[in-house]
């Protein structure tokens, strides 16, 4: 008989794959049709000209050009304010 209670494996305690999210092209960058610029979680950062949003509120360009990143200051339903992102291709 064991002295001691053996260890076992469990099925926790995996570590799940990083998802690469965040800005594929910087400020200035160029950018192609259909090229993916943001890769997010919720709206981070808003689609502004000539950006598309996808299903996973990925943003990718609809047209050729140079990426330009602006602020602008958004109102909430509920009167708040907060600078927002917006992400455009010219």
């Amino acid at each position: 008989m064991a002295h001691t209670q053996s260890g076992g494996s469990t099925k926790l305690g995996r570590e799940s794959r990083s998802k690469r999210l965040g800005i594929k092209i910087q400020d200035g960058g160029k950018a192609t049709k259909g090229q993916i610029i943001v890769r997010q979680r919720g709206t981070r950062y808003l689609p502004g000209r000539s950006i598309g949003i996808g299903a996973d509120d990925t943003l990718f360009a609809m047209k050729d050009g140079v990426v330009r990143f602006t602020t602008k200051i958004k109102q909430k339903f509920d009167g708040r304010t907060r600078r927002a992102t917006v992400v455009n291709v010219v």
